[in-house]
């Protein structure tokens, strides 16, 4: 004897009547339409996390080559005291030795844009770490200051190829939500390296002054190591694999970093579109580099706004700052070379454990407010560094405040225009020239940061350690004018949407010109009747 389904009124066992409530059921029916609906919620949270926990593991072995450039800029700022001892060689050959691996940088950084849009953004990386290794081996072995100098550039150029392809490839496969966390990820392995550098210089300061520097410089090699591991992990660019009418790859990539499948046919309609396949007619036919040296008015503001903050994030001397800690702190007083590095390994700490509030408020706050409150912050301590220095001479007193306000300058940097920088340049180019204009974007980095690790120390002899924070201090509070007026707020939006965004900002412009215009020649056709 079977029990009888509930509902309407149909009498159930014993005559007993079953309201809809009641919670007897035949046995061999179906489940009720709540467990259906809790296991689809089910297999939609696991497919929420395993999207997650994939989209977390591709930008994490995308940005491990900018552990390379941290962990140089930061090992260089010691081992260099080693190197000058051991090879003999001048300040001037100092600055040189090491702003030239930023000068050098570019070449890799303009080499990697149209190598990503050849090999791909994948394997662009792997490039970057085979380049690297080769450079640091040869500087790890160099006998001369002029064979230090050719594993100096091999190293340059695998940064420079890694450096700029980090960001785009993160940029292309995140959801638009945590997009922007996402691409901090190469600045927060940037101060990770920078950290790493400082430690080195710390753990191996002991051995002698032949050895030291080389075991300093070995060490890096190391996470280029891991990258090779990375390759069997990550996949290629959506959106490069578009641009190479692969649509049916780029649709599975797609599905594995996106949470919702409904989405998924979207979001490829977006970027073949973008990319011209799907309305080909859209954009002219012609070369990247023409279109970049001559922009359309849109790209042309998305140029400005891409290199005007890629160079302030340098010439603000952050670079300057982290290379040359221990001569920063020398002045302040400080001469055990044990205790200065000490002070340095404080300075990479705060500077990596404050991008980890970035990545907690840059899609939540947005991007404009931070860099807003990063260079506000940076200027005021900068500001009291140099003041510091010149009111106060030397001392504990000098010492602590320096360490203080070096600290809350790397603090407020990592907050906002350390990261913020990396995550723009990577959103708002269109996709026919993203690689390449965010290569022009990462060599007005490198230049900017060369320029100012070669002059730093010459600068400093000049117009003083305090003089030079000043002028830091000044081309900080122009880098606030900046943001408030051309950086636009990218939170939330697809990068195709970005795109649009800056199309309509230049058209909107142009309807308020000539609603201008129109307003003068009425007001003049009136002045005229009167």
């Amino acid at each position: 004897m079977g029990f009888q389904e509930n509902g309407n009124g149909e009498m159930g066992l014993a005559g007993i009547p079953l309201g809809t409530k009641n919670k007897y059921k035949r046995m061999n029916s179906e489940l009720p339409d709540d467990n259906d609906d809790v296991l689809q919620q089910q297999q939609q949270e696991e497919r929420r996390s395993s999207t997650r926990k994939y989209v977390l593991a591709c930008a994490i072995f995308a940005s491990l080559n900018n552990v390379l450039l941290g962990y140089d800029v930061g090992v260089m700022s010691g081992a260099v005291i080693f190197i000058k001892e051991d090879l003999k060689i001048s300040e001037v050959q100092v600055e040189f030795l090491i702003g030239i691996l930023s000068i050098i940088s570019l070449f890799g950084s303009l080499g990697g844009g149209r190598t990503s849009d050849i090999i791909g953004r994948k394997w662009t990386m792997a490039l970057a770490a085979v380049v690297f290794q080769m450079g640091g081996l040869t500087m790890t072995l160099a006998p001369t200051y002029a064979v230090l100098m050719v594993g100096r550039f091999l190293s340059g150029i695998g940064i420079g190829f890694g450096v700029m392809i980090s960001p785009i490839y993160i940029a292309e496969i995140s959801p638009n939500l945590n997009r922007g966390s996402l691409t901090t990820f190469p600045e927060i392995f940037i101060n990770v390296g920078i950290m790493l550098g400082y430690v080195s210089n710390y753990l191996f300061s002991g051995l002698s002054v032949h050895t030291s520097w080389r075991v300093m410089l070995a060490v890096g090699i190391l996470p280029s190591v891991f990258i090779g591991f990375a390759l069997f992990v990550i996949p290629e660019s959506p959106r490069w694999l578009v641009m190479r009418n692969r649509v049916d790859e780029a649709r599975s990539v797609l599905l594995k970093t996106n949470e919702d499948e409904k989405e998924v046919e979207e979001r490829l309609a977006e970027i073949q579109q973008a990319a011209g396949f799907a309305n080909s007619e859209k954009y002219e036919e012609k070369p990247v580099w023409r279109e970049l040296l001559f922009p359309p008015p849109p790209l042309r503001r998305m140029l400005i706004t891409g290199l005007g903050i890629q160079c302030f994030q340098q010439i603000s001397g952050i670079d300057a700052t982290v290379y040359y800690s221990p001569e920063i702190f020398q002045a302040a007083g400080v001469e055990d070379k044990t205790k200065l590095l000490a002070a340095t390994v404080a300075v990479g700490v705060t500077k990596t454990i404050f991008i980890l509030v970035a990545i907690i408020l840059i899609d939540k706050l947005g991007r404009k407010p931070l860099l807003l409150i990063s260079t506000i912050g940076m200027t005021v301590c900068l500001f009291c560094m140099g003041a510091t220095l010149s009111l106060f001479g030397q001392g504990s007193f000098v010492i602590t405040l320096s360490l203080l306000f070096v600290c809350g300058n790397v603090a407020f940097f990592s907050v906002g225009l350390g990261p913020v920088c990396w995550v723009l340049t990577s959103e708002i180019f269109p996709l026919r020239v993203r690689a390449q204009a965010s290569a022009l974007g990462a060599v007005a980095n490198r230049v900017s940061s060369g320029l100012v690790a070669m002059s730093f120390l010459s600068v400093s002899e000049a117009i003083s350690v305090a003089g030079t924070f000043f002028l830091f201090a000044a081309i900080s509070a122009l880098a606030i004018a900046f943001v408030f007026t051309l950086v636009p707020e990218t939170k939330g939006k697809s990068l195709e949407q970005i795109e649009m965004m800056f199309q309509n900002m230049y058209e909107r412009q142009g309807k308020e010109m000539e609603l201008g215009d129109v307003e003068q020649l009425v007001q003049n056709k009136t002045g005229l009747t009167n």
